[in-house]
């Protein structure tokens, strides 16, 4: 009889183990997305929520049972105070996006600076997760043509106020605040820093990185720019949140990009996956050489080991959801057969 009770113990404590095993990642975590209904954020909510999370955040649809509506205003600290409380982690992706000085930057540094003293006063903030660009990494006019953009690049403060880029100027100078504050309160905060964001929208809105893409096909865009851009994928901005936010080694920034694009690669691999749209075939810039990709790193979300979707992909993604959510009328229901031939 003794031994059958020590067999039906052991049998308990390896199913219990078992189970414990099965259990997703956030059980029993509460974590806060600030601007939840955001493009971004509302993918980082989903992703989250799939990994076992519960979420405060801000209206979502499709929400379940494990996401807590909450309202906060990022310029009232009582309200950031309150959503974060009882959280073992915080994103902070809501940010202005205008090019206004008054509307970008002191509202930009101000919420960034309550979300960060917030999570220090909560007691039970592990990480903050910061979303902050490429805007704050790369304008700089002094960087060579050779040097490879990493997580030590900053936007020059200077230039950007010379050019008036408050958009850069105030994600620069919020993100340099974000990491003084938690230093000075003793809080864990790691930055992510995207590049210009494509990939299914999942809010009904278009945004404004939605619009660069749409602009090429509802004929609003006669020619294109002699220009380059970094790209990356929408669900693979979520990922590295939450990847940074649950590996114990990470720390600093980290640059999230595919790869870096000339304008008229992006409109060649549009006009093959989409030969029905009006896409622009000619650049508005023939008189100059045409602007070469700068190179850029993004090793360290590598070793976490996210696996970049390819910017075809995306591209393809984006155009289906516009069609999908009514902003890009259907002229034609063919899908292609394969994505093989076009740059990734």
């Amino acid at each position: 009889m003794t031994v059958v009770v020590v067999a039906d113990d052991a049998a308990a404590a390896a199913a219990a183990a078992q189970q414990q095993e099965e259990l997703p990642p956030g059980h029993g975590q509460t974590v806060c997305v600030t601007g939840a209904a955001g493009y971004i954020a509302s993918w980082l909510v989903k992703l989250l929520l799939e990994r076992g999370y519960t979420v405060k955040g801000t209206a979502l649809d499709g929400a379940d049972e494990r996401l807590v509506l909450c309202k906060a205003d990022l310029l009232d600290y009582d309200s950031i105070h309150a959503a974060l409380d009882g959280c073992h982690g915080v994103f902070h992706t809501a940010s202005p996006v205008t090019d206004d000085p008054e509307q970008m930057v002191e509202p930009a540094v101000r919420g960034t600076e309550y979300v960060i003293k917030a999570a220090a006063e909560a007691g039970t903030v592990r990480r903050v997760v910061f979303t902050s660009s490429i805007g704050a990494v790369t304008m700089d006019p002094n960087r060579g043509p050779d040097v490879v953009v990493d997580e030590s690049c900053w936007s020059d403060l200077e230039f950007c106020k010379k050019t008036k880029n408050w958009y850069c100027y105030g994600k620069a100078v919020a993100e340099q605040e974000a990491c003084k504050a938690a230093e000075e309160r003793g809080v864990d905060l790691v930055v992510v820093n995207p590049v210009l964001v494509v990939g299914p929208l999942l809010q009904p809105t278009v945004n404004a990185s939605a619009v660069h893409i749409l602009k090429y096909l509802d004929g609003s865009a006669k020619k294109y720019a002699n220009a380059v851009q970094a790209y990356v994928d929408v669900r693979d901005v979520a990922d590295a949140h939450v990847r940074v936010f649950e590996a114990p080694e990470a720390s600093g920034r980290y640059l999230c990009a595919e790869r870096v694009l000339h304008r008229e690669d992006v409109v060649h691999i549009l006009g093959k996956l989409f030969p029905e749209y009006p896409v622009p075939t000619r650049c508005s810039d023939e008189e100059n050489p045409r602007k070469q990709p700068y190179k850029m790193s993004n090793k360290k979300l590598q070793d976490l080991g996210l696996h970049f979707i390819p910017v075809s992909d995306s591209l393809y993604e984006t155009v289906k959801s516009l069609q999908e959510k009514g902003h890009l009328p259907v002229l034609s229901k063919e899908i292609p057969e394969e994505l093989n031939g076009v740059p990734a």
